[in-house]
Parts: structure tokens; C-alpha cells; sequence
């Protein structure tokens, strides 16, 4: 049976494409996409603007050192946010066919990240794509090929393995995950019939809480496929996070999904809300 949670609270509005939550240092932090920003939502429930990006953010990871990466989508870049500004870590664009989403990175500051494939904004015919590894040096190579836009990723607790979503796959891939960083045995870790795979992470069950735009929900899945619990969004969901003192509020980020940057910007349906859950997060992101 699956349990149908309530949304407890809007904890922010007013934004334009809010994506890639991440709980760190207490506060949770979010690109707003088509804004150009990097955002936190600070303890005091201030947003605050870390640092803008005029490619876009989107996926966000830590270095060891503290250091943010940050994922420029349109011009498919990793970005480094250093006390001097953004630095280039790798130029994406002769691996990634089109724009970089994405990425989880992990305990070493490795960051694996995923893109479109194919131009989405123009509607032309879906293509498989590859995901990318990049070192904190900069060194990138392709770890994984065939994926139907790889999107949202989580590494386990033990950092044995990578599990990202297929957005156009209806599934959820498993890897294992090398001591170099390299990915083998490709698996389905679940599939999910008639949705899009958005924007994931990862409970200390083992299960993945799952955004889905296009049914308008979250969903609490465990391997295999078995749904356990859903939240409805009265925008179109794109991304989730657990936090909170014990990681255990599930923020939800949603918006009207327009992929057109001055009308995502204008309409400004982006919310992040907020459900609690028993389970507490785990593992990456």
C-alpha cells in the first residue's frame, strides 16, 4: 500500500527553475537555473544568492576542501567556486552533445555528470547520451554510454555505487562503482512505467525519494520498483532533497516547467515546500 504524504509548508517561492537541492553545512542549497544563480535557504528561512552563473547552474557537489562545484548548463562547464570567483575545472562541451544537468559528486571531490543528449528546448527526436567524470583536476572521460538523458544520481553510504536517474528511460540504472572512479555491472536498479525521472536522493533505507514533473509528484521507491510513498505538487516536482536537523524534511522543489529562459524567469512559479518523513537521508548527494 502506498502512503500518500501531505506537503507541510512552502519554505520559499517565488523563484524561476529551482533544481539540484543539497543539504550542506545546515542550510539548503539550490540552483535557480534560468535566474543564473546559486542560492542557499539559510537557517533563518533568508534565501541568499551565493554566487550567479550566467550558463545556467545546476548540479551542485563539495570538494574535500570545501570548495563548490557547480554544473554551467548551457555552455557545458564544471565550474569551481573559489574565494576569487568561478573557475573553470573542465570544458565539457567535446564530450556532452548538449547541455550538462546534473551530477552527484563524490567523497574524493570526483563529480559524475550527466547530459541532455539531444536538444530538448527544439523538440527534436530523444538520442542516448553519455555520463561524464570529471577529476578535481579537471581530467574528464566518459564512464558510462546509452543513457536516455541521465539526470538526477545518489552514491551510496559505503560509496560502492551510482544509481541515476534516465529521465526519458522510465528507469533508474545502478553502477558499481570502481576504486578509480570507473563504473561496471550496469543494472536496472527499478522501473517506474510512465513517469520522467527528475531530480533524486537517496534514505537511509536504501530507498530513493524520485521527482516526477510529469505526474506532478515525489515518489519514495525502493529497488526494484516497489512505490512506498507519494507527494503531490501543484506545480510540476523536478527535484528533492532530505535535510533538516535529522535529515529527515523532504524539500520538494517544483515550478512550471518551461524550457524557454525569459518565460521560466517572467512566470516565477518556482516554490521549494517542505513534507516530513520517518526515514532520514543517507549517502550523496
Amino acid at each position: 500500500m502506498t502512503v500518500l504524504l501531505e506537503v507541510d509548508r512552502v519554505v520559499a517561492k517565488g523563484l524561476a527553475f529551482p533544481e539540484a537541492p543539497r543539504w550542506h553545512d545546515g542550510e539548503l542549497w539550490f540552483s535557480d537555473m534560468t535566474a543564473q544563480k546559486v542560492m542557499k535557504l539559510g537557517r533563518d528561512g533568508e534565501l541568499t544568492t551565493v554566487v550567479e552563473v550566467p550558463g545556467q547552474p545546476s548540479g551542485l557537489g563539495w570538494l574535500p576542501d570545501g570548495r563548490m562545484l557547480v554544473v554551467s548548463t548551457t555552455d557545458r562547464r564544471l565550474l569551481r567556486h573559489d574565494p576569487t570567483g568561478l573557475t573553470v575545472v573542465a570544458d565539457l562541451s567535446p564530450l556532452a552533445p548538449f547541455h550538462c544537468n546534473d551530477m552527484v559528486v563524490d567523497r574524493y571531490g570526483r563529480a559524475d555528470v550527466g547530459n541532455f543528449g539531444f536538444d530538448l528546448p527544439a523538440k527534436v527526436e530523444i538520442k542516448p547520451t553519455v555520463l561524464i567524470l570529471v577529476t578535481p583536476q579537471g581530467r574528464s572521460c566518459v564512464v558510462a554510454e546509452g543513457l536516455a538523458f541521465p539526470n538526477g544520481s545518489a552514491i551510496t553510504p559505503d560509496g560502492g555505487t551510482l544509481i541515476v536517474g534516465e529521465t526519458f528511460a522510465g528507469r533508474l540504472t545502478a553502477f558499481t562503482i570502481s576504486p578509480d572512479g570507473s563504473l561496471s555491472d550496469r543494472r536496472d536498479w527499478a522501473k517506474l512505467d510512465g513517469a520522467v525521472r527528475d531530480g533524486v536522493c537517496l534514505d537511509a533505507e536504501g530507498a530513493l525519494w524520485v521527482a516526477s514533473p510529469r505526474s506532478g509528484e515525489v515518489v519514495r521507491v525502493r529497488e526494484g520498483g516497489e512505490v512506498t510513498h507519494r507527494v503531490r505538487t501543484e506545480n510540476q516536482a523536478v527535484a528533492c532533497m532530505l535535510g533538516g536537523p535529522d535529515l529527515r524534511t523532504l524539500f520538494v522543489l517544483s515550478c512550471q516547467v518551461v524550457h524557454d529562459r525569459e518565460k521560466s524567469t517572467a512566470l516565477k512559479s518556482g516554490r521549494i515546500e517542505s513534507v516530513s518523513v520517518e526515514v532520514p537521508g543517507a549517502g550523496l548527494p
